[in-house]
């Protein structure tokens, strides 16, 4: 497993259209792909609970990958996540 510390920079946080874009981008992985907060530990691939966990601008997260490609998995979600606009 790897993971790297990121801050959720987009202003509206990560809502519907984020959250969509996200888990397309995390399901082209085979890794398993989770976000840590402070409280909860977040299945990346599930439109579900990205948008029932409230992350906002601002927010400090951990994303894990896990798997054969999870280097790979790491650079392109963290890059996703830093690089969100509304």
């Amino acid at each position: 497993m790897v993971e790297k510390k990121l801050t959720v920079k987009n202003k509206t946080g990560i809502h519907a259209r984020p959250a969509s874009q996200l888990v397309k981008e995390c399901s082209r992985f085979k890794s398993k792909v989770y976000i840590k907060t402070d409280d909860k530990e977040i299945n990346a691939k599930s439109i579900i609970n990205l948008l029932s966990s409230g992350i906002s601008q601002g927010t400090k997260i951990t994303l894990c990958t896990e798997g054969e490609d999870e280097v790979e998995a790491l650079e392109v979600i963290s890059s996703f996540i830093n690089n969100l606009i509304d």
